[in-house]
């Protein structure tokens, strides 16, 4: 199982979004130059996460993106689900009645306790906690993500 570039790119913008909280609004275009991602793109990816009520926009000159919640409120698993859908290894994981075999299938408790396991792994990192971690590597490193 592979997370694709937007779940990647969503949650390093998140980290972006979290480290820049009180500052102000954070244009796209800043974001993009920081974290090396085209600017076109990265729209597409900060969309789903501002349906789901993670961000906001604020329009005009002085405009850009802002967290709607605190840093504290948002998990990686809010701001990958946002942006990849279901998480669950196989489909009939989310919806077991899709198979007619679920009672004597193995493989579907295997199934079942992998996503059981990377969803409470996934709640468990705030995004507080991701922008503590990379303010300290920036620290150490002198450099961005």
């Amino acid at each position: 199982m592979q997370l694709s570039t937007k779940a990647r790119y969503a949650a390093r913008a998140m980290v972006e979004l979290a480290l820049n909280n009180g500052k102000g609004p954070l244009q796209l275009k800043e974001i993009a130059k920081r974290q090396g991602i085209s600017g076109k793109y990265l729209e597409q990816v900060m969309f789903p996460l501002r349906i789901n009520g993670y961000i906001y926009t604020l329009k005009g000159n002085r405009g850009g993106y802002m967290l709607s919640t605190t840093k504290e409120e948002i998990t990686l698993y809010d701001i990958i689900q946002s942006v990849e859908g279901s998480l669950a290894p196989v489909a009939c994981v989310d919806n077991p009645d899709m198979c007619d075999k679920k009672e004597q299938c193995v493989t579907h408790d295997v199934w079942s306790r992998l996503n059981d396991l990377i969803t409470a792994e996934l709640k468990s990192v705030t995004l507080a906690e991701m922008a503590a971690k990379q303010k300290e590597k920036q620290n150490n490193n002198g450099s961005e993500i």
